[in-house]
């Protein structure tokens, strides 16, 4: 992957060298060159790279790609994050140039929000909440979450929610990448603001500080979702699953 941060004010910049301190790339400060307009200059550079931060509106990005969009196989990835670092829009790309799995990663890289419209995950009804002892392994929590959700198939689960303690987790992101599913995280902080536990773990609050980590990730990744799986415990990983409700948006 090659990754350019592009932005268009100085304002910008502490959000975009952020970014570039956590996932890598080249940022751009197109105002530095006065000669030339921002967008020819983006235009310029837009295919040495295979994907873009584009931090700014998304009105402000579709007129910067205007023109340069040709083919789903072929054009770079763009994912579109706001200045205050909210969300992170994978705005072209989703699939096949990998702006779904950037915008993930820029999600757990600032705290933002994914949002991602592709058809394929948008129907996937389930979000599973996982939380784990240290040093787990990936077949660990292939277990647990088999165990939790039988017969269920993981090509019907959208995403993977937990907090930050375990997001760089090396079993949780093998089981992760394995099934090709996003892993979203949240704070401590959002998970003490929304303490949705069935059954509360002094373990956890003692070790953690807050009463549970699997379902309230999982309801906060999907909030208008309901618990259909309650806390799962199998040897060091706890589970639950929220199926989307659907019939809400109707």
């Amino acid at each position: 992957m090659t990754l350019g941060i592009w932005m268009v004010r100085t304002e910008a910049e502490r959000l975009g060298l952020a970014l570039q301190q956590r996932l890598g790339g080249d940022v751009f400060r197109p105002w530095q060159n006065t000669d030339v307009s921002h967008k020819d200059q983006f235009h310029a550079l837009f295919k040495q790279h295979s994907h873009w931060i584009m931090i700014m509106a998304t009105g402000i990005a579709v007129r910067f790609i205007d023109g340069l969009v040709h083919d789903k196989h072929t054009d770079p990835a763009v994912v579109v994050v706001d200045e205050a670092a909210r969300y992170a829009i994978a705005l072209l790309g989703g699939h096949e140039a990998g702006a779904n799995r950037l915008a993930y990663q820029i999600a757990r890289a600032v705290n933002a929000t994914p949002v991602i419209t592709t058809a394929t995950e948008a129907l996937k009804p389930l979000v599973i909440g996982i939380g784990c002892r240290k040093g787990v392994s990936a077949e660990q929590i292939e277990r647990a979450v088999n165990h939790a959700l039988p017969g269920q198939a993981l090509t019907n689960v959208r995403e993977v929610a937990t907090i930050d303690l375990k997001a760089q987790e090396p079993g949780l992101l093998e089981f992760c990448a394995r099934h090709d599913l996003p892993l979203r995280v949240f704070t401590l902080a959002q998970i003490a603001a929304r303490p949705w536990v069935t059954a509360p773990s002094n373990w956890v609050r003692e070790n953690i500080g807050v009463d549970g980590v699997c379902e309230p990730c999982a309801l906060l990744a999907c909030t208008r979702g309901r618990l259909i799986v309650p806390k799962t415990a199998c040897d060091g990983v706890t589970v639950a699953a929220v199926q989307d409700n659907l019939e809400l948006i109707l």
